[in-house]
């Protein structure tokens, strides 16, 4: 059965308070539409996509759709004044005699999961009506002229989210219904409801699936977006993605990397590892340059470049050595700005990948760890600036964050742990090979131990 995604972007924004309405707002180098798109048409259960837009601002949507060349969208409409009549305005202009199914999501929501979408999908083919709700983790109160007049039992509620899905016909029904009557909805299942149409199943939704309605949202929605991570899955690697590709992995001497460079090698990739004790050390541009420049005239392409490079060393800033704090940093971010501004070239003829290194710790600075863990976080906004900048080059950019691994660097730093309490560096290798060949990018990778 064929799947519509409509998204509704036709809100005027008033509680938002700017002077765009909230869906052309700008979030982690992309609108706030763009990103919810985004999720839709990578989707691989979505067919087609159906977008509602304010007819002030059609022109300002249709920059976005030709830029970003999208494939699924289909209809580009002019909504309603209400919600409801946007609504309507989407589900009517599909013409499928009733048999398909619609899946309907707020624009201003751009942290839908390609999880919740298939769990919907899934559903549908069992119930005629699916509600996205998460638990209510607040106490709910009604109220009359301000006064309380009931505290419902919140156990039995939920926060309601988007997408709500239907098949075709139940949906259809249901506008018809509710136009006859003139009755008001704020939102498509509270119609089915009404009218006792379809028993509403509810999927699990997610608490980052937050719709952006506030000023203080975009604050939080930038958080999101700056810790945001993606899972592999645990599927075996496809031998024939890495056969003949050409890989070079900095770093690649030993822990993750040697690693990274065994299990490759083992696919039929051409694998080149390159560190300081073969000459290229990732503080030096131009060596990195050069070494890139003969791997090409060897192989006639790269593929993939990692940077597993770093060096872990532990004091109080006041008590260290400046000079020893800046190297640190050199190897720890400057060396993957220069690794990836050398690799641009490389990997835009091949539309390839570059995946970098942060760790647990770029999420809060530690005491005794500022620099590197400062340099971290600053590895994920730089891989995720930089994705966005060389989308349209079909470049993607990824970051690995694995547990605390059993490599010698770790040793080093803090001397004998109990193994079990650490993550294998071949399980960190494994997810790197994936990561790699997987078609993703701006995302972090969590790698946990088994």
């Amino acid at each position: 059965m064929k799947n519509y995604g409509i998204i509704l972007a036709s809100g005027t924004g008033n509680r938002y308070e700017n002077e765009l309405p909230k869906q052309f707002n700008k979030l982690a180098g992309k609108t706030i539409l763009e990103h919810t798109i985004d999720v839709f048409e990578s989707d691989d259960n979505i067919n087609e996509i159906i977008i509602v837009i304010t007819p002030e601002y059609r022109d300002l949507c249709e920059n976005i759709l030709i830029k970003n060349n999208y494939k699924k969208i289909s209809k580009l409409l002019n909504g309603g004044i209400t919600r409801q009549q946007s609504s309507e305005i989407a589900i009517t202009s599909i013409k499928d005699n009733n048999d398909a199914n619609v899946i309907i999501h707020d624009g201003a929501r751009p942290f839908v999961t390609h999880k919740i979408i298939n769990d919907c999908v899934k559903a549908l083919t069992k119930y005629d009506a699916i509600d996205v709700a998460i638990p209510a983790v607040d106490t709910i109160i009604e109220t009359k002229n301000n006064f309380v007049t009931n505290i419902p039992n919140r156990a039995s509620l939920q926060y309601g989210q988007t997408p709500q899905c239907f098949k075709l016909g139940i949906i259809k029904q249901a506008h018809e219904l509710a136009k006859k009557e003139n009755a008001k909805f704020t939102d498509d299942c509270g119609i089915v409801v009404k009218y006792n149409l379809a028993n509403i199943f509810v999927v699990l939704g997610d608490i980052n699936n937050i719709k952006i309605t506030y000023p203080v949202d975009i604050y939080i929605a930038d958080k999101i977006f700056q810790l945001k991570h993606s899972n592999i899955s645990e599927e075996d690697i496809k031998p024939n993605e890495l056969k003949n590709k050409t890989l070079v992995v900095f770093g690649g001497n030993s822990g993750i990397g040697k690693l990274i460079s065994i299990k490759a090698k083992e696919f039929g990739a051409n694998v080149y590892v390159l560190s300081r004790s073969n000459g290229c050390d990732i503080t030096d541009y131009k060596a990195i340059q050069n070494a890139l420049k003969s791997i090409y005239k060897k192989q006639g392409k790269i593929d993939y470049i990692v940077n597993t490079a770093g060096v872990l060393n532990i004091g109080k800033l006041s008590d260290r050595n400046i000079n020893d704090v800046v190297k640190e940093l050199n190897t720890n971010y400057i060396g993957s700005i220069n690794v990836a501004h050398a690799s641009i070239p490389y990997l835009k003829e091949t539309k390839g990948c570059l995946l970098l290194f942060t760790s647990s710790s770029y999420t809060r600075g530690r005491a005794l760890y500022s620099t590197y863990s400062s340099a971290k976080a600053a590895i994920v906004n730089f891989a995720q600036a930089l994705s966005e900048e060389l989308y349209t080059d079909d470049i993607k950019v990824n970051v690995i964050n694995p547990e605390r691994t059993a490599t010698p660097m770790r040793f080093n730093a803090f001397g004998a742990e109990p193994i079990e309490t650490l993550c294998s560096p071949e399980r960190v290798a494994e997810f790197s090979i994936k990561t790699l060949t997987a078609n993703i990018t701006g995302q972090v990778i969590d790698v946990k131990r088994l």
